[in-house]
């Protein structure tokens, strides 16, 4: 199951007491104060991580508290901090305070932690109270409590290229065509409910990762269908590759499709219809699917936008891994802001 937003409780450890405790012995009077000083309280920490896709692990259980500290004893024995605990999200969270909105964090890179909640202080024991005036105080202090705060977790795909398409356009099947994933394939709109990375490897061991992002339609960016839920996984991708239908098998035009998708993409966010991309004309072993061709590039005879034919069904994609690679590069050579 794919889930890409979670909200939890997280609780940081609390701090552990402060002890007042007097030395007690034989042959040693006025032993003076000697009470231990409380651990700290465990952190709440999240990690970011390639080994989970999904934030399905965090719904199940949506509170998590870490151990408070142990207070502090006699003879000066002090109590050991409590141990963090450590979250596991996907690479591509988005870490946001539930009651006030702030974000808290964007978690992008592999291996990246934050403390979401931080343990509290343990308290001092009488010891630290001890003055040239007060040999023998009694006082101690009580452990701080631990952060205590409501989060918002939201999973944005990390990938370098976008499948962007219509329905039933072919892009599962392309991934399947060029990459090992293996995304549902039929004949029927949305069989792709969620985001799908694939891998394309080269010969040279370099990568390049492939997301088939859900079939969109016209009013996603005002949220019809499951529009933003499908958009937000666009925004982080640096190459955009539009898939058309070139045969028009839902009675649609190619050219139509283009426009539609890039206006989709452009009210969505500002500025995402532009970002570096290419043109996938799909299903060209169907008939009428070269006569679409000729008329798509007719329509787009001002623009530089690269159009390359490919048949996903049959596993022709001639250059279409090469030019993928060339332009995620170029990419990571001049990145931009998300």
């Amino acid at each position: 199951m794919f889930v890409d937003k979670a909200t939890i409780t997280v609780k940081a450890g609390d701090g552990g007491n402060g002890c007042c405790s007097f030395h007690r012995e034989k042959f040693v009077p006025r032993g003076g104060p000697d009470g231990g000083d409380g651990g700290a309280g465990g952190n709440v920490i999240l990690e970011a991580t390639d080994s989970e896709q999904s934030l399905v692990a965090l719904i199940y259980n949506r509170h998590y508290q870490a151990q408070n500290g142990p207070g502090g004893r006699g003879s000066n024995m002090h109590g050991r901090k409590a141990p963090d605990i450590t979250l596991k999200v996907p690479v591509g969270t988005i870490v946001t305070d539930r009651n006030s909105g702030e974000l808290i964090a964007d978690m992008d890179v592999p291996g990246m932690s934050i403390v979401i909640a931080r343990g509290g202080r343990g308290g001092r024991g009488n010891p630290r109270f001890a003055t040239q005036t007060n040999r023998a105080p009694r006082e101690w202090e009580p452990g701080q409590p631990g952060e205590h705060r409501e989060i918002d977790l939201e999973l944005k795909t990390i990938a370098d290229v976008g499948l962007v398409g219509y329905p039933n356009a072919g892009k599962s099947t392309l991934l399947r065509a060029v990459s090992a994933a293996r995304p549902k394939v039929a004949p029927y709109p949305f069989t792709t409910l969620h985001p799908v990375v694939g891998v394309i490897e080269y010969p040279d061991f370099a990568r390049v990762t492939v997301a088939d992002i859900p079939g969109l339609i016209d009013g996603a960016h005002e949220n019809v269908g499951l529009g933003h839920a499908f958009l937000k996984h666009i925004e982080r991708t640096v190459v955009l590759a539009f898939v058309l239908d070139m045969a028009g098998i839902d009675g649609r035009l190619p050219w139509d499709d283009l426009r539609h998708l890039r206006d989709e993409l452009e009210l969505y966010m500002k500025g995402l219809s532009r970002r570096p991309a290419l043109i996938i004309a799909n299903k060209m072993d169907l008939p009428g699917a070269t006569e679409n061709l000729e008329r798509l590039r007719e329509e787009l005879a001002s623009e530089t936008t690269e159009i390359i034919p490919v048949s996903a069904a049959t596993g022709e994609t001639g250059e279409l891994k090469l030019r993928l690679r060339e332009m995620v590069e170029a990419r990571r050579k001049s990145p931009f802001d998300f």
